[in-house]
């Protein structure tokens, strides 16, 4: 584990395990690099090196007041990248992560990475407008601004314990333990950066950062996802990308790399194999 710290003067934190080629882990809002323990230790233990940090203003990087946008998200990953030295990569991002790997390619270029992996992720753009009839209501995530500003506690604790993990489907019971760890990575991260974070994953389109993407790029969603909706993000981004391959999970929430770890994890390393 180690820090870097960037132009700005953000300190971020990050883990860097094992040795060979090298993954790399964007995690969602509003969690942290420990939400791919699961997939760090995986992989780790099939002879890859495995790496992940905090992005600014989560978990044990700085609570900076500003920068809470894209691009500053995927400048903070490629002076990670550089500081590492890392080449032919695996960028994998989770939700938020998703939109930080797919900023990153395009703003930074693909001579350091071999493959991305995009879960449950917010590209092409999540906000309704009138070029994208589809996507939800931005009153939906200025209520979602509201929530945190006033008890960010008890609305990450519904979060976590409803539609993130699927918690809130008939017959599905939460597991408690995911539910605190959850909440945990949530409130150790700064409330401004959260807050402006939900404009930086609702309403940043990556349309044209999609379509700049050549190298192979593997979508994975799970069709019953209450957070980022199938039908608007996975679909169309494949579509975009030059390479792009659509791996659709009947049933699957948004967190199903924790909560259907083994499954997401296998369908990885065949696609990293390949």
């Amino acid at each position: 584990m180690g820090t870097i710290t960037t132009s700005d003067g953000t300190e971020i934190f990050y883990k860097d395990w094992g040795s060979g080629q090298p993954i790399v882990f964007s995690h969602g809002w509003p969690l942290s690099a420990d939400d791919w323990d699961n997939q760090m230790m995986f992989f780790l233990n099939h002879g890859y090196r495995v790496i992940a940090h905090d992005r600014r203003g989560h978990g044990r990087s700085t609570q900076t007041s500003d920068g809470h946008d894209m691009d500053h998200y995927a400048d903070d990953l490629a002076a990670l990248t550089t500081h590492l030295d890392l080449h032919n990569a695996v960028h994998v991002g989770h939700s938020t992560g998703g939109g930080e790997v797919v900023r990153y390619l395009a703003r930074h270029g693909e001579s350091r990475v071999a493959k991305a992996v995009l879960i449950s992720a917010v590209p092409p753009l999540m906000v309704q407008t009138d070029t994208n009839p589809g996507g939800l209501p931005k009153s939906v995530f200025d209520g979602f601004q509201a929530e945190l500003a006033a008890h960010r506690s008890a609305f990450y604790r519904d979060l976590a314990s409803g539609p993130f993990y699927g918690f809130n489907r008939p017959g599905v019971e939460a597991t408690e333990a995911i539910v605190g760890n959850w909440w945990r990575q949530g409130m150790i991260g700064g409330a401004k950066a959260h807050y402006d974070g939900i404009v930086a994953f609702s309403q940043t389109d990556f349309t044209d950062d999609l379509r700049q993407i050549s190298v192979p790029v593997l979508v994975m969603h799970g069709d019953d996802d209450q957070i980022v909706p199938y039908a608007d993000s996975a679909p169309l981004t494949v579509q975009l990308v030059k390479n792009g391959t659509l791996k659709t999970y009947a049933g699957f929430p948004h967190g199903m790399p924790t909560t259907q770890a083994e499954t997401i994890n296998a369908d990885l390393l065949t696609f990293l194999r390949s």
